[in-house]
């Protein structure tokens, strides 16, 4: 129905004009035949002089109705006017045609047949009108239009259930049909007329009322209570979103798009601690900071922490032009009524001299170090660039930060430093272990690291990869079955680095806390179930989303570490712990660097590696050389070798 009145409404004026002349001419035709059953009191065929009186109806009728504007009108605005104009052109009408039947008379026909047949086309000429009204008019295509919407059910009927509600309603994007909620003193009611439903029965509700959506509105939950609801929710295999944002609720914007995909903080139960707001500012409040790498995930969620802490100067150090716009644009609309300076810098902490020119002239007090190459399989196949990013723009910055006496330099490592198998992890453990030589060398400046695992939004993060391949369709992509990860939120990983900062002493490594690390394939299949759908396998050939396990990448690990050894220390603060770690001391580190550096300017990567498991207690590589210059010049090099051989056989 839908349809039909968009097409009516599609078609030209001059079409729909011939469409209600022909409806009036059926309904002059008709009113004559109905004009005869109720003067006879029986249907009978027309035919004959009966014949003539239909003709002399349509061509009476058709003059008079375009003489008075009834095909001018448009229908779907009509409104009590254009029914009366309706009304005056019948009487019109039927004046002239009674008295074609009293004047003249037409043999066989009675002649109350000219007074009935008038009042019954006033009747149906007049109906057909607001009949065209109704099913054209915008009030009756919201109506199918709101049929149509996706059909939802609200978990929660408390203040924020009701609140989404109304927006919704506002909204008119989607079709609320209920609420479910565990309080059973509601089960069973009505709130704005739509019933509270049990949650034990929504496995038979969900196909019973063609449920497309649920939306849970509990704002207030513990994590351990929605992880609960979701874990109840997954054999109903229905779509599960998450309350939007208050603020848009209270402005009532409000629409399928709006609500937030569950994340794996959502699905772990993981509970939020509040930060320490003394930590939060020791170290920012009223000082100039620096962030480097300020541009990537990490380090622009530590500025939008930071700026919260009203330093009196932010130095956002980026590579990348594009990225450095991004955060500093965001920042400057976000806290445009706070008095920090933002500065925007355009370096690479490969380049002292860039560092020093830039540390000399702001003088930060205290320095977050985030720039780094993190994604293992191409950090594994550009070794030589990964290692003199995170290990000599480590060195780089640390030693003009201890020139200039930075009070504080903090360093954003990786749990992938922990008996590394990549390059990346080795690389991260090798950066920890010279601020941890460093430190011992330069007492004004606290250097220590801050050490955590796989964080929630992150770019290259495993969930919204996950998300975008079950939305197209699957398959989605696993390294391994046994594979096992920590997650954090992005927002409490950086709130817990700027604590962990504020409690050094130096030298220490922070290690916090990841709660209880996560299989990823039982998280995808959680993930796909809750969008309401299944996973195929072989006892589901039918499955709507495949899981394809496609081997572990270059060093990856199966699971990650944080501690390399059992000697770790209580904070004041309950998800971060300490401890203090072997190295090499600064004066034997030192020569080392130097020989690690003269190698990586050669490129000789299967020299650098070696250097690397020297320098690294616990680093293991987990498999060949993979560097993409390095073999393409052996290969180079070896094509040159047989060339030669094969002179030398020809000879």
């Amino acid at each position: 129905m839908k349809n039909f009145a968009k097409i009516l409404l599609g078609i030209p004026s001059l079409a729909k004009r011939f469409i209600v002349l022909m409806v009036d001419t059926a309904l002059c035709v008709f009113t004559v035949w109905l004009a005869y059953y109720l003067r006879l009191g029986e249907f009978v065929a027309i035919s004959g002089n009966a014949v003539l009186a239909a003709i002399t109806s349509v061509g009476m009728a058709l003059p008079i109705f375009t003489l008075c504007g009834l095909y001018r009108v448009i229908f779907r605005y009509t409104g009590w006017s254009a029914l009366l104009a309706v009304v005056k052109a019948i009487t019109l009408y039927g004046f002239c045609y009674a008295s074609v039947f009293v004047v003249i008379g037409i043999e066989d026909v009675p002649r109350t047949v000219g007074i009935i047949q008038p009042i019954l086309l006033l009747l149906l000429v007049g109906a057909s009108r607001a009949i065209a009204r109704v099913l054209l008019s915008d009030q009756y295509l919201n109506i199918l239009k709101y049929a149509s919407r996706p059909k939802v059910l609200i978990y929660g009927a408390g203040h924020s259930g009701r609140h989404l509600l109304s927006a919704i309603i506002n909204n008119n994007d989607m079709q609320v049909v209920g609420f479910i909620d565990d309080d059973d003193r509601l089960q069973g009611r009505l709130l704005n007329g739509l019933p509270i439903y049990n949650p034990n029965n929504l496995i038979i509700l969900a196909p019973k009322l063609n449920i497309n959506l649920l939306i849970l509105a509990m704002p207030s939950l513990s994590s351990k209570r929605r992880k609960e609801i979701l874990a109840e929710l997954q054999r109903v295999r229905l779509p599960v979103r998450i309350l939007p944002n208050m603020a848009n609720l209270e402005q009532g914007r409000v629409s399928i798009s709006d609500m937030r995909d569950l994340d794996v903080d959502d699905l772990i139960g993981r509970e939020p601690v509040l930060p320490d707001p003394k930590l939060l500012t020791l170290n920012v409040h009223a000082k100039v900071v620096m962030v480097t790498g300020a541009g990537g995930s990490i380090g622009s969620e530590l500025c939008r922490q930071l700026l919260k802490a009203y330093p009196s100067k932010l130095l956002l150090i980026e590579q990348s032009e594009f990225a450095l716009y991004t955060i500093h644009n965001e920042l400057e609309v976000a806290f445009a009524d706070r008095e920090t300076v933002l500065i925007p810098i355009l370096a690479s902490i490969q380049d002292i001299k860039r560092l020093r020119e830039v540390m000399s002239t702001w003088h930060p007090d205290t320095i977050y170090h985030a720039a780094a190459y993190k994604h293992v399989p191409m950090v594994e196949h550009n070794l030589t660039e990964g290692i003199k990013n995170n290990v000599f723009g480590t060195l780089h910055i640390a030693k003009v930060a201890a020139e200039i006496g930075v009070s504080n330099f903090i360093l954003i490592s990786s749990d992938k430093a922990v008996r590394p198998t990549n390059v990346m992890g080795a690389s991260k453990r090798l950066a920890e272990m010279i601020l941890q030589a460093m430190d011992t060398m330069h007492p004004a400046t606290n250097f220590s690291m801050v050490r955590f695992g796989n964080v929630l939004a992150s770019s290259g993060s495993v969930v919204p990869k996950f998300w975008q391949q079950i939305r197209d369709g699957g398959p989605i992509t696993l390294t391994h079955p046994e594979v096992t990860r920590f997650f954090m939120t992005i927002t409490e990983a950086a709130q817990l680095v700027i604590q962990s900062g504020a409690m050094s002493m130096g030298g220490e490594v922070f290690i916090l806390d990841m709660g209880e690390s996560v299989k990823i394939i039982d998280l995808a299949k959680q993930m796909v179930e809750l969008s309401g759908m299944s996973v195929q396998d072989e006892q589901n050939i039918d499955g709507d989303i495949k899981i394809e396990i496609t081997g572990l990448r270059p060093g990856e690990k199966l699971y990650e570490e944080l501690l390399i050894g059992n000697n770790s220390f209580p904070t004041s603060h309950p998800r971060i712990r300490k401890t203090q770690e072997d190295f090499i001391p600064w004066e034997d580190l030192e020569g080392k660097l130097t020989s690690l550096e003269m190698a990586l300017t050669i490129n000789d990567a299967g020299l650098v590696r070696l250097m690397m498991e020297k320098l690294v207690a616990g680093y293991t590589p987990s498999g060949a050389i993979l560097d993409w210059v390095f073999l393409e010049q052996g290969a180079k090099v070896n094509k040159i070798n047989l060339s030669k051989i094969k002179i030398v056989k020809a000879k």
